[in-house]
């Protein structure tokens, strides 16, 4: 059934042409500037001196058939140097190809560095909704695979495609000067044969090979999940459930690859019957200027070297044509990355974020995400003093998580301003908004590095003993030291190798070195035993004097000592107030959550069931 169901999955629809991806590659070449045009050089010269390769052939060839046996003395020096010449062309050549490669080595090397830092770059500023729509395995697979594409790309058209059109060119050249007729039907033969193979490669690969890498990214995106929800799949025992479901992709998978590859072996079967037919009409062409005493032993070996250059040329060029196709169709998603538009914010840009104290404004504010036809907020209104400690109450999907996104300009609004201090944050720089509020979200993510780093990671300058003073105001301080490593303790990816209260423990000591002016609390302390919540609950407590404070609220102990509660249902705000009042007004919802957690029934069904 799942394989049934992959494959009635649509083709990715794909608006990448021959020519965006030319610019794309043309966007970081030009950029080398002095590297690029000696890189141009080495290319003409070392082709220039591979031209010389049949006429010094011939010419040492008619230098020996033609002398006396034994040679004359002026003889073996004419010959001497036909051979001096010989090997030294082949010397000039191989020194001028190294060279050549040795610059393409760092030049390369230099372009595969921008393209992959760059396209994490623009990947990492892309709007929220966009991440949140896509699979982080397939993200990272087709980052790494079209730096990998570029790769191939640059290798056949500086390696392989440049130099092989200018060799055609300058072999044809010289052989249609030697003998017009056999020039010609080298030169006709030899653009039917790239026609031919351009065709094939344009009109019949690009799409199985896009299918293909479809394919592998589905594979990809598989294993990525799978992978990151090991603890989901052993929880379960479904092992073998996954397997099967990787194997039907992985069948997928291979059948697209016949396909593509199948097209490809099709291709070369046209270019052989084409390279034959060129053989055959330069060897006959040849043998009859031979026969009617227009050509010497060394002119045969002269056409027969050239058509072996040529042939050479050619069926490489096949080969790398296809390579060129395969690299364009595996590049296509880094060139879309390089083209979608990042946030708002980060194209506009906009200057510094003045925080003065810190107090916050939503003014007539209308939003809804985005493929999505009812609005969160319709009119939104709402202001927080500077230093205030707000509680953000509700159910699931009344809009208490959607606040914290828009004040971080996470999304953009569809109506109504959103300002801090006055200032609308649409004017400013996103990232000086989102460094002034410090969140703690209800799951914290941590990066496979050390704890140390993960504490760290908003004031990455900070001492040693600054991250322990910010462990311990989160009582982390103590599974910390009783690790072997300590600080320098990997934590695995996401953070899995710590429990849900110390990778909690880890965020809230990452806000206390943050010193946000705003601190956001998305119920920070959920995952705490008793005993610890009681002991952070005093460490935030001395973390929000003097700070604006927003806490999303699921338990009312983190609620009672704030200065309002707000509560929210359908996008509004229906209740506005201190703790105590609004527990006092009969049928309030703030009222029916507090009986109902007094009565220690915590579930939100409960709740619904009350109201």
């Amino acid at each position: 059934m799942e394989s049934e169901n992959h494959m009635k999955r649509p083709a990715s629809k794909r608006t990448v042409s021959a020519r965006q991806v030319s610019s794309f590659i043309w966007f970081y070449w030009r950029r080398q500037g002095l590297w690029f045009a000696l890189l141009m050089l080495g290319l003409v010269v070392n082709v220039a001196i591979d031209i010389m390769f049949p006429i010094v052939s011939g010419y040492l060839v008619d230098t020996i058939s033609t002398a006396d046996f034994p040679p004359n003395p002026e003889q073996v020096d004419t010959a001497t140097l036909a051979a001096i010449l010989f090997v030294s062309q082949s010397i000039a050549f191989f020194t001028a190809q190294r060279l050549k490669f040795r610059l393409w080595m760092h030049f390369a090397a230099k372009v595969m560095r921008d393209i992959i830092t760059e396209g994490f770059a623009r990947v990492q500023r892309y709007p929220a909704n966009w991440h949140e729509s896509s699979h982080a395995g397939a993200t990272v697979r087709k980052l790494t695979r079209g730096m990998w594409a570029y790769d191939t790309i640059a290798d056949t058209v500086y390696a392989a495609l440049l130099p092989a059109a200018l060799m055609l060119v300058g072999i044809l050249v010289v052989l249609a000067w030697r003998w017009p007729l056999v020039g010609l039907y080298a030169g006709v033969t030899s653009v039917l044969y790239v026609a031919i193979t351009v065709v094939l490669a344009v009109r019949h690969l690009p799409q199985r090979h896009r299918e293909h890498m479809d394919a592998d990214s589905e594979v990809g995106a598989q294993v990525a999940d799978a992978i990151t929800c090991n603890s989901v799949v052993k929880s379960f025992g479904t092992e073998a459930r996954e397997d099967r479901r990787l194997l039907s992709l992985a069948n997928f998978w291979r059948g697209k690859a016949v396909r593509a590859w199948a097209a490809m072996e099709n291709l070369l079967i046209v270019q052989n019957v084409a390279a034959v037919a060129l053989v055959a009409g330069i060897v006959g062409l040849i043998v009859m200027e031979w026969a009617a005493g227009r050509a010497t032993t060394g002119d045969i070996v002269f056409a027969i070297t050239t058509y072996l250059v040529i042939n050479a040329y050619l069926r490489d060029m096949g080969y790398h044509l296809q390579n060129l196709q395969q690299g364009v169709s595996e590049i296509e998603d880094l060139v879309l990355f390089h083209e979608l538009p990042t946030e708002p914010a980060v194209t506009k840009g906009g200057p510094p974020l003045e925080l003065k104290a810190g107090a916050i404004e939503f003014d007539h504010v209308r939003f809804h995400y985005p493929r999505k036809d009812s609005a969160v907020y319709s009119n939104l209104s709402l202001n927080i003093k500077a230093g205030e400690k707000i509680a953000l109450v509700g159910k699931s999907g009344s809009g208490k998580s959607t606040f914290v996104k828009l004040l971080q300009r996470l999304y953009d609004l569809d109506e109504g301003r959103v300002r801090i201090d006055g200032q609308d944050i649409a004017t400013v720089d996103p990232v000086s908004l989102r460094r002034a509020v410090s969140v703690v979200p209800q799951e914290p993510l941590l990066f496979h590095r050390s704890l140390g780093e993960n504490i760290s990671y908003a004031n990455p300058d900070a001492s040693r003993n600054e991250v322990m003073a910010a462990a311990r105001l989160a009582r982390a301080d103590e599974f910390i030291e009783a690790l072997p490593e300590g600080l320098e303790t990997m934590v695995g990816e996401r953070g899995v190798k710590l429990s849900g209260g110390e990778r909690q423990r880890v965020a809230i000591a990452r806000a206390f070195l943050a010193d946000a002016p705003i601190l956001v609390l998305d119920e920070a302390t959920s995952s705490l035993d008793v005993v610890t919540e009681a002991a952070v609950q005093e460490a935030m407590e001395d973390l929000m004097k003097g700070r604006t404070t927003i806490i999303i609220a699921h338990r009312l102990s983190t609620v009672r000592q704030v200065d309002r509660v707000l509560v929210f249902e359908d996008g509004a705000i229906v209740e506005d107030g201190t703790y105590d009042a609004l527990v006092s007004r009969e049928g309030g919802y703030l009222a029916r959550f507090h009986a109902v957690q007094s009565s220690d029934d915590l579930s939100p069904a409960a709740l619904d069931e009350e109201k």
